[in-house]
């Protein structure tokens, strides 16, 4: 393999398409680490969550074709110490990774970290410091290996649970696989809320033409919740915004309501690809408390998923009690540092 730095996404410019074919066919096929989503988070740098990076985004090509993407960044982590964390870290990208075919990913993370310790157009970093990534990825045990290879050190951490719904594609099959009590209660407030005679409805945003004044009023809602608000800078609601119309222009983006009375309610912003439901915020309007809102949009989506052949649906990072309660199974996301 042949490895290249780009400073630029400008350097990339024609080249989004392939990015995405290798990374369907990679081990690691995430949203987070699409092209368009990629692109929009280093333009803000995360929402603002590192104002002083550089990009450092690592190519390898093999016989004219991509054959690896380590999508990186520099800067001082959170420690204060001089390192290189993939696009994506920290707050904002719930998964992330290298972008590699399985048949090529040792000789690629091989080759990245030869490249990484010697290429002189780096600054000096002194470890790779790698957040959110699943700790069944293969990219873990590679990694490891290169510091044991060189007498590097390497330690990797559980950081965050993430668990999911596997689903049976039937929403009554799906409802008969969880706590009984739950069960009932996910039946009674979604039979209550449509016999409340509030015009109680649900949609998923299809308009491109309503989609920024859609996405302002889901902000809206995130924003009732205190600690939500705090979070939702200017340049962090750039970045949902700019993320949500990447996204949706290239297909995979959920954005659904639940309206009482013609008023917004409830909001879920979900990623709808690879055959799973993403779940990646919500949002709540306090004055319809009494209809639970969040809950009966969650039913509404889960049933539409199941209806719909979804395989999984995804909560992301959060150990939230709601998520088991419907059913969710955890797994966990670590943080490896290999330092030189």
């Amino acid at each position: 393999m042949d490895f290249s730095l780009c400073r630029s996404f400008a350097e990339l410019e024609g080249q989004a398409g392939e990015w995405n074919r290798l990374l369907a066919e990679s081990s690691a096929h995430l949203p987070f680490l699409r092209h368009e989503y990629q692109a929009v988070w280093w333009s803000t740098r995360g929402g603002g969550e590192w104002p002083a990076a550089e990009l450092a985004l690592v190519l390898a090509t093999s016989q004219g074709r991509m054959a690896g993407i380590a999508p990186l960044f520099f800067a001082r982590n959170r420690d204060g110490q001089p390192a290189l964390l993939l696009l994506g870290s920290i707050e904002i990208s719930d998964y992330l990774d290298v972008i590699c075919r399985p048949a090529d990913l040792g000789e690629f993370v091989s080759g990245l970290v030869d490249f990484l310790d010697v290429c002189p157009a780096l600054p000096a970093w002194k470890l790779l410091d790698w957040h959110n990534i699943n700790e069944a990825s293969p990219t873990l045990a590679l990694l490891e290996a290169q510091a044991a290879k060189r007498g590097w050190s390497y330690t990797r951490e559980r950081t965050y649970h993430a668990p999911a719904i596997p689903l049976p594609g039937d929403f009554e099959a799906y409802l008969s696989g969880i706590d009984k009590k739950q069960r009932h209660e996910i039946r009674r407030k979604m039979r209550r809320a449509e016999e409340s005679g509030r015009a109680v409805r649900w949609y998923i945003v299809q308009d491109a033409g309503t989609l920024t004044d859609e996405v302002d009023a889901f902000l809206a809602l995130m924003a009732q919740d205190p600690q939500k608000d705090s979070f939702l800078t200017p340049a962090m609601r750039e970045q949902m915004q700019l993320a949500c119309r990447a996204a949706f222009e290239n297909g995979w983006l959920q954005l659904a309501f639940l309206e009482a009375d013609g008023q917004k309610a409830a909001a879920y912003l979900n990623f709808d690809y690879l055959n799973r439901i993403w779940v990646y915020n919500s949002g709540l309007d306090r004055r319809f408390m009494d209809l639970s809102a969040g809950w009966v949009l969650l039913g509404y989506l889960l049933q539409w998923a199941n209806e719909n052949q979804r395989a999984e649906f995804d909560f992301l990072r959060g150990d939230e009690d709601y998520k088991y309660r419907f059913g969710a199974l955890d797994r966990y996301l670590v943080r490896a540092r290999l330092a030189r």
